[in-house]
């Protein structure tokens, strides 16, 4: 089960940096997303988290740690806002600049029509 997951937080990795390099928008919104994503699962498969197990208030010395899923909980929040403030950012570049280049690179179409 390890493995399983290990290789899905590779894969999601993996994914989200091709994504992020690329030269548009939208796949670069969506690969940061998927970064996010492994990154959060990562973290929450830090915690080992245990079935069954209480919180840590009670004697005993099998508890599940809820510093990690308060921490996956603290950046989904902040992986949303920052989601939706570049999803603002990309729509506002591509009604400013005409297209949805990255490198800031005005199209053919906005070129004729500035000259």
């Amino acid at each position: 089960m390890e493995l399983l997951i290990s290789i899905m937080i590779a894969v999601m990795t993996a994914c989200g940096v091709y994504l992020m390099l690329r030269g548009r928008t939208f796949p670069v919104i969506v690969g940061l997303t998927l970064f996010t994503y492994a990154v959060n699962l990562f973290i929450f498969v830090m915690g080992r988290l245990t079935a069954g197990a209480p919180p840590v208030i009670g004697t005993s010395d099998h508890y599940a740690d809820p510093l990690p899923q308060a921490l996956v909980l603290t950046a989904i929040v902040i992986s949303f806002a920052m989601t939706a403030f570049v999803l603002v950012l990309a729509l506002r570049a591509r009604a400013e600049l005409g297209n949805d280049h990255v490198d800031g690179t005005p199209s053919d179409a906005a070129q004729e029509d500035r000259a």
